[in-house]
């Protein structure tokens, strides 16, 4: 006989033998993981404003990010989005990828598919996998986004000014912005960027879109 049970608001319905009743734990368990990812980020960032000597306030003013919002991400309270951790990599000099390399283990030469850190902007509707392996001292890196129907993510200046970006859409179609100017990718398209200012990318299909980012410090 099956029984129902409620996860959260949603009831489910167990129905023993079949793999797929346990897919609620599976989600519990991925939700955990990403928790664990936001309080080690939460951590870094606190380190990174004390080796400055820097106090909310003053990294409130070089960021553009409220006190309180810096707080409470600081504390693992919030989910940085990607616009914000944007402006916090601007502020601390470093690309996403290194400050999101600096929560995870040492660095190796070899990273496989199952070990690549995945980050998402669950806000957004943006994913962010860093494909490369993470080295502080080397300048270029491989970055795989995705972003859902609709999605529709902004930055308003680069982690890096004159970072040079190469942008290579492996599935649907994405519309990038830069000094003003909108590009349109399909499914194949590569564009090449050096980003002095606000940069802007959209899900322009109906399908989400795929896509490699090269990044190249100056």
């Amino acid at each position: 006989m099956r029984s129902v049970r409620r996860l959260g608001s949603e009831p489910y319905v167990t129905r023993p033998f079949h793999m797929w009743a346990s897919v609620p734990d599976m989600k519990q368990a991925e939700e955990a993981a990403l928790d664990a990812v936001d309080a080690r980020l939460g951590t870094r960032l606190a380190e990174l404003r004390a080796e400055r000597g820097w106090s909310l306030g003053e990294l409130a003013e070089r960021s553009g990010i409220s006190k309180s919002t810096l707080s409470r991400a600081e504390r693992a309270e919030i989910s940085p989005t990607a616009s914000l951790l944007n402006r916090l990599c601007n502020a601390y000099g470093r690309t996403m990828s290194q400050l999101l390399s600096e929560v995870e283990a040492e660095p190796a030469l070899l990273l496989r598919a199952a070990e690549q850190p995945v980050w998402q902007d669950r806000a957004s509707g943006f994913v962010r996998r860093s494909v490369s392996p993470p080295h502080a001292g080397l300048r270029g890196e491989l970055v795989e986004g995705r972003l859902t129907v609709g999605a529709d993510l902004a930055y308003d200046r680069p982690p890096v000014p004159g970072l040079e970006q190469h942008i290579w859409v492996l599935e649907g179609a994405l519309d990038v912005t830069a000094q003003d100017v909108t590009h349109h990718l399909d499914t194949g398209d590569c564009l090449r960027l050096r980003v002095w200012g606000p940069t802007r990318f959209r899900c322009a299909g109906r399908a989400d879109v795929r896509y490699v980012l090269a990044v190249v410090l100056p």
